[in-house]
């Protein structure tokens, strides 16, 4: 008789360690994930932001070029009516 076979409440303890020491890593790996998605989404949500931040510039940019293009012919129209 091995001890394994004499002993079978030490064997289930040893397959109860191995068992938990398994998710205890599944664990550790699962909070890794979660720290890092949560850092990926900050980053995500500072970049959301300043590219919106740009895009308001821009539009700001456009409309100001479309009033002084719109000026423009207009003070060209009045010198050819002149």
């Amino acid at each position: 008789m091995t001890i394994g076979q004499s002993h079978p409440t030490i064997s289930r303890m040893n397959e109860t360690k191995i068992k938990l020491s398994h998710l205890e890593e599944q664990t550790n790996e699962l909070l890794s994930l979660c720290q890092r998605l949560s850092e990926e989404n900050s980053d995500l949500r500072k970049q959301l932001h300043n590219v919106t931040s740009e895009r308001a510039g821009l539009v700001e940019l456009k409309e100001r070029a479309r009033g002084q293009v719109e000026g423009m012919i207009t003070r060209l129209r009045s010198m050819e009516n002149a």
